[in-house]
């Protein structure tokens, strides 16, 4: 069964006069369109009208409402891409009950780890009842255990509870749900965001970020428990009554042709990716599939997440060309959970819009000073994405570390101010302190800086790597690597460690050589390209497969991977003090395992 298309609706397309999520839900719900989830194999799992949608949260509020808690009770629900936790999280909007997605990712090394993550995410959120899918329950039970909750369960458990009286729904004052952030530099951080700030950045997205039309179908396979997966993704349509076909995050990882496959079978017109997952399209899929595909309707391919690389979304456009893509489609966009979603987007129909500049004026005097395309050198140029003017109702600002607004082509630390910003971090004064230090300005933490009333962004603050007084982004180093043979994209992290002789840079790269002889080699070949592009030393550690740590976003976690490494090197320093040709060569070069046995991911 394929939803209709959003022609078919009985009543007008509105976008953005809603005053909550339960006001937005009663909207679609009349008309016929809806979502569809599908199986990597393509096929089609389950379908949800949001006209049965309405219906079915209706029932569950009223479950919900029985177990008694508090108006504005917290709600776990362990976010996997399937119907039930769609259903949930209206349902607590009825209930007068705020949802809190968590993420739904079993990590390799996994058991243990996962039980940790939700514990840690249960207590910090002080959630009153918890629910997931069943295959997930048996860990949420485990993370449960010594903590005061009502309720523990499956959307099938909830079922079987009687029903209460009909609460009243989250109002236009009210929060609308607690999004944890992805935790790239630092613990994930529960951002409070009201339904005004909602509808305000849906309203945004859906008018002037994307144009949304009586044609429209969306497709994804981002996760509900990000914002790109939840607000773009399912909220957005719903409220602009659009159809939408799901696909599992896992079943994209190991399947990536499911997605074009599925975009072309059900005409899809908008789809967002990180750069990674164009990568494994391109690197995955076999020519033969790409043949048997048509993806002219494709007028969005939405980018966003760090970092936006240019080469890999030209060789996405090369490669599926023949299937009728166009790199015109490409939308690079920027945003963040703490501003609900989306702060600004490129034109659209113009496909990507990039600069190089000099990366000795960046570093040295914060200055974007363009140089000739055919003129960049690895090392001595960088090449950046322009992401868009801010949406209207959005105010972007650039200062420096003293606060002090900074003119065009100057980087420094991006401020956003508008509607849609969060209220802040719950349970959390001194990060919500530091995030919005008054006037309703956001400290991003973003580096970045205008290009002609554009938004470019060039990294992330706390990621910067301080060396002998020089400013290197770890980005220019992890993109070097990865132009040699077998490096592949997210395949290194590159950070600084305090040494008693001041700061050292270290790659850790993920090698699937198993020869000792050849992996050396390796490592002075990198040590080479190192000294000669950026003219700096730096240690090398091998590590296998699947080793790097990322957030529940698909982004490259630094911070995680530079405590993991010292947590491997616990004598790191005392060793490379004590003999300086040591900081070129890893002492854990087979990472306790032979890579050649690993499968890829």
């Amino acid at each position: 069964m394929l939803l209709p298309a959003p022609t078919s609706s009985r009543i007008p397309l509105r976008q953005g006069d809603f005053t909550s999520l339960a006001d937005a839900l009663e909207y679609a719900a009349g008309g016929a369109t809806g979502m569809s989830f599908y199986s990597r194999r393509g096929g089609l799992d389950a379908v949800l009208p949001y006209a049965v949608l309405g219906d079915d949260v209706r029932v569950l509020a009223r479950r919900l409402a029985a177990l008694g808690m508090p108006r504005g009770s917290h709600i776990a629900l362990v976010a996997d891409t399937e119907p039930d936790f769609v259903r949930l999280f209206f349902a607590c909007q009825f209930a007068g009950l705020v949802p809190v997605p968590l993420a739904a990712a079993i990590h390799l090394g996994g058991h243990q780890r996962l039980v940790r993550q939700l514990h840690a995410m249960l207590r910090a959120s002080r959630a009153a009842a918890a629910l997931s899918p069943a295959e997930f329950l048996p860990f949420l039970a485990e993370a449960a255990a010594g903590l005061e909750l009502t309720f523990v369960g499956t959307a099938g458990d909830l079922c079987r509870l009687p029903e209460a009286g009909d609460p009243d729904p989250l109002a236009a004052d009210e929060p609308a749900y607690i999004q944890y952030t992805s935790g790239s530099t630092s613990a994930p951080r529960g951002a409070m965001i009201s339904q005004r700030a909602l509808m305000a950045n849906l309203a945004a997205i859906g008018r002037y970020g994307l144009r949304v039309g009586e044609d429209d179908r969306s497709i994804s396979w981002l996760p509900f428990y990000h914002d790109m997966g939840l607000v773009g993704f399912l909220l957005a349509p719903l409220a602009t009554q659009r159809s939408v076909d799901y696909l599992k995050t896992r079943d994209f990882a190991l399947r990536p042709r499911c997605w074009p496959e599925l975009v072309s079978r059900n005409q899809g017109t908008i789809s967002f990716s990180p750069t990674f997952g164009y990568a494994l399209c391109t690197r995955r899929v076999r020519e033969a599939e790409i043949a048997g595909c048509d993806l002219s309707s494709w007028r969005i391919a939405g980018v966003g997440a760090e970092p936006i690389r240019t080469d890999v979304l030209r060789g996405f456009a090369d490669r599926f060309a023949p299937a009728g893509f166009s790199a015109k489609a490409f939308v690079a966009a920027y945003g963040l959970a703490e501003a609900t979603l989306a702060v600004s987007f490129s034109p659209l129909s113009a496909g990507l819009k990039s600069e190089c500049v000099s990366s000795a004026r960046l570093v040295a005097e914060q200055a974007s000073v363009p140089v000739p395309r055919d003129a960049a050198v690895i090392g001595e140029s960088r090449e950046f994405v322009r992401c868009g003017p801010p949406l209207p109702g959005i105010e972007v600002a650039i200062r420096d570390e003293a606060g002090n607004t900074l003119p065009e082509r100057r980087c420094g630390i991006l401020h956003v101010r508008g509607a849609s910003v969060m209220d802040g971090y719950f349970d959390d004064f001194g990060a919500t302190a530091a995030a919005l230090p008054g006037d309703g300005w956001l400290n991003t933490g973003d580096l970045a800086y205008l290009a002609e009333g554009t938004l470019v962004i060039t990294g992330r603050e706390k990621d910067l790597i301080i060396v002998n007084g020089r400013n290197i982004w770890p980005q220019d180093l992890e993109e070097l690597a990865e132009t040699l043979p077998g490096i592949r994209m997210r395949d290194v992290a590159a950070f600084s460690v305090d040494a008693a002789g001041g700061e050292i840079v270290v790659l850790v790269v993920q090698a699937r050589m198993g020869d000792q002889d050849e992996r050396l080699r390796f490592i002075d070949r990198l040590r080479g390209l190192m000294r000669e592009a950026f003219g700096l030393d730096c240690y090398v550690d091998l590590v296998p497969p699947h080793t790097l740590p990322q957030t529940s976003s698909g982004k490259l976690s630094r911070t995680t991977a530079r405590r993991d490494f010292l947590r491997r090197n616990p004598d790191f320093d005392a060793a490379v003090m004590g003999d300086p040709a040591a900081a070129g060569a890893s002492r854990h070069g087979d990472g306790g395992d032979d890579p050649r046995t690993r499968r890829e991911g």
